[in-house]
């Protein structure tokens, strides 16, 4: 994000297993801003609160607990198929805060 500023950028940084990388994505299809359609602010506004929330879901996620102690009465390799299902499951956050981050570039490109 800018500095002093709310609004995502269309290149986004993700922290996974102490280390960022960047991510560019193309996936999303803009509004078209126009007369008889959504207001540019409605859009914007709604689109950034949704890169802001599924932000938290992804830090509320991230720091759950998840020791190998809690898996090891289960079989052989439980623990890693519980890290590997909860990767997972942030990288889905992460995709759909890359969607909602370039819906407000795309809108922003257009203002």
């Amino acid at each position: 994000m800018n500095k002093g500023s709310t609004r995502p950028h269309n290149h986004l940084f993700f922290f996974h297993e102490a280390r960022a990388s960047l991510c560019i994505t193309t996936m999303a299809t803009f509004p078209t801003l126009h007369l008889n359609g959504t207001s540019k602010t409605d859009l914007d506004q709604e689109y950034t609160a949704a890169y802001h929330a599924i932000g938290k879901a992804i830090d509320a996620l991230a720091a759950t607990t998840l020791n190998a102690r809690d898996y090891y009465p289960q079989a052989s390799g439980a623990y890693y198929q519980a890290r590997s299902e909860r990767d997972e499951a942030l990288d889905q956050l992460r995709k759909a805060q890359a969607y909602a981050g370039e819906m407000v570039a795309g809108i922003f490109d257009q203002l």
